[in-house]
């Protein structure tokens, strides 16, 4: 164990990538490439001999970088240069290249025809249906303002979930080590025969997102029936996260019946908290979990996340999306307190002025975006322009030049955050005022007032930096409105105080860091295994008619269990293997389903993962 965990040590952390972007959401000229697709393999095959021709110079040293046509032969670049004369893409998505590598598709040598065709059974399929359907029916809600364990007996309904799956997969219990951590939470360790292979944890979590009573009557089947309506699974926890809690019981089953024991040891994590905080849940387990395989103990760790699998470039070509990092969080309250007294005598400005000058001074100072090579929007940009068959040119043209260039990284960053709104988000610190409260009484002057602003923190930032640009913005204003400035525990030289107090603060205790980058490169074997299982999952589907499949990494934006997991393995991967389409309405809204038969694809990829890892890992 301690050699392979060195090893695993020692990979580097460069390769990440972002959320992609889709064609609905691409300017005009998205579409230049299908119109020109004709001449478009001529055009690469002069680019090709055109190559070999400068390779053939220089080797000759009848060219050099110096001198008149061999510039050409060298993609270097300084300072503003025209673009290069040769585009980068769309490649074949069984094509190699080096800005966006991809894994070979890896196939089981052993069981993975087998199970395929069970999966495909009706009967099968039936009974994996109703036992996804029967732990829908179970409402495990999560609520934020859920007591400790053993003090809020809201957290008692996950027994009865426990009992469920006791009774519905009774050869999974008996034959693995369950162990519950914090009541509720629950580990389950299937013993490989190699202790001296590190294992792969697969995390899900057993609670679902409230559902508004108020809601109630949009549902088209009731939100906890878990009905299959012969296409859909009706029901809260249908997608987020029953679907992939059931899909690994699913799949140890079916293992276990076929008689498979494995090499390496595969451990299941289920948290119970994780829409409120996972604070209970996924924090405990983590412990637990370190505890027992130690720090980097673990090869691999899989959890929900990422994004749904698709043609959403156009074309043929199906891009699947993992999640290799995430964005950081921190909450600050903004809290204003001033002189109270009766509205009919009041001051320049109340407190709720004051509190408002501040938000504006807030909203008026976006943070500054960042396109960083070996970052995730980066990564995911080259990938889309590489493979993408409707992308913009002049993205693609510019993606292609920045890999040497810096002067086009610059034009490159403009251009996505010009064409493509949703860089905005992806490429900067977010920023959004969420919650305000002040004021008690409509005759009577606001004493105390504060709001909330809610970070999503870029991966080129970290907490302390957001806390310095924030306390830096409000100085200003700060000192206008003769405001005195306390700003996470120091006095900061402001206003004279005159008009009020303002304190900055965490507020809720919850800052995160922006999560390390779980590394890409050719030699991380744990992830070019996982993203082969992708590969060969959705090439071996039955329904499977597409030119190739590009595995594209993305930047979450949001936060998962994972944030309680770094310690374990620099391994970890977020991904659900559905489609969007797969998804009736989405997730924590009206009308949660999920698409049975597209739902039976990740217990098909959780087995041959497993599969997988156990031979090739």
């Amino acid at each position: 164990m301690a050699s392979e965990k060195a090893a695993l040590q020692q990979h580097d952390a460069k390769g990440t990538a972002i959320l992609p972007i889709s064609a609905q959401d691409l300017p005009r000229d998205a579409h230049a490439h299908t119109r020109a697709h004709t001449v478009t393999k001529p055009l690469r095959r002069l680019a090709v001999l055109i190559g070999l021709a400068c390779l053939a110079y220089t080797a000759y040293g009848f060219l050099t970088p110096a001198h008149g046509a061999g510039a050409a032969c060298h993609g270097k670049q300084h300072g503003r240069t025209a673009p290069s004369a040769v585009r980068a893409g769309p490649l074949p998505p069984g094509e190699q290249s080096d800005a966006c590598p991809q894994p070979r598709a890896l196939h089981p040598s052993a069981l993975g025809a087998e199970l395929d065709a069970l999966y495909a059974e009706d009967g099968y399929r039936r009974g994996a249906y109703e036992a996804l359907g029967g732990a829908v029916r179970i409402p495990t809600e999560s609520y934020d303002d859920l007591g400790p364990v053993g003090e809020d007996a809201r957290w008692e309904i996950f027994a009865k979930l426990h009992e469920y799956l006791e009774r519905t997969y009774p050869r999974v219990f008996e034959t693995l080590k369950v162990t519950k951590v914090n009541t509720y939470g629950l580990v389950l360790h299937w013993q490989g025969s190699d202790e001296s292979a590190l294992p792969v944890v697969f995390a899900a979590h057993q609670d679902v997102v409230p559902v508004n009573p108020a809601t109630a009557d949009e549902w088209i089947h009731p939100a906890y029936s878990g009905f299959y309506d012969g296409e859909w699974i009706w029901g809260r926890g249908s997608c987020d996260d029953k679907s992939d809690l059931i899909a690994g019981l699913q799949s140890i089953d079916a293992l276990l019946a076929q008689g498979f024991k494995p090499t390496r040891t595969f451990v299941w994590a289920f948290g119970f908290d994780e829409e409120s905080s996972g604070a209970q849940g996924a924090g405990h387990l983590a412990t637990y979990l370190e505890d027992t395989y130690g720090r980097d103990g673990v090869a691999l760790l899989l959890d929900e996340g990422g994004g749904a699998w698709g043609t959403q470039y156009g074309g043929d070509v199906i891009f699947a999306v993992p999640s290799l990092n995430e964005k950081g969080y921190l909450d600050i309250r903004i809290e204003v307190t001033a002189q109270g007294g009766h509205s009919s005598v009041p001051p320049k400005h109340t407190a709720i002025g004051l509190l408002s000058s501040l938000i504006v001074a807030i909203e008026d100072a976006p943070h500054e975006p960042a396109l960083l090579r070996g970052g995730g929007p980066y990564n995911a940009t080259q990938c889309a322009a590489t493979y993408a068959p409707e992308y913009p040119e002049r993205l693609r043209q510019l993606a292609h030049d920045a890999i040497a260039s810096d002067s086009a990284l610059d034009d490159l960053r403009d251009a996505l955050l010009e064409d493509v709104p949703r860089f905005d988000a992806i490429l900067r610190t977010t920023q959004a005022v969420d919650l305000i409260q002040g004021g008690v009484k409509v005759n009577a002057l606001p004493e105390k007032v504060s709001a909330v602003v809610n970070h999503r923190i870029a991966e080129h930032s970290s907490t302390s930096q957001l806390k310095d640009e924030f306390t830096h913005v409000l100085l200003p204003a700060a000192k206008r409105l003769n405001l005195s400035l306390e700003a996470f525990g120091a006095n900061v030289s402001a206003g004279s105080g005159k008009a009020g107090h303002v304190v900055l603060s965490d507020a809720f205790g919850t800052g995160l860091e922006p999560s390390p980058v779980t590394p890409s490169d050719a030699g991380n074997v744990p992830y070019a295994v996982l993203a082969g299982t992708i590969k060969a999952t959705l090439e071996s589907a039955g329904w499977y008619n597409a030119s190739g499949v590009v595995v594209a990494p993305l930047l979450q934006l949001g936060n998962t269990d994972t944030r309680y997991y770094w310690n374990l393995t620099r391994n970890i991967v977020r991904y659900k293997h559905i489609r969007d389409v797969d998804r009736y309405n989405g997730a924590h809204t009206v009308n949660e389903a999920v698409r049975a038969e597209g739902w039976i694809e990740s217990v098909r990829f959780i087995t041959k993962l497993i599969l997988n890892a156990d031979e090739y890992l």
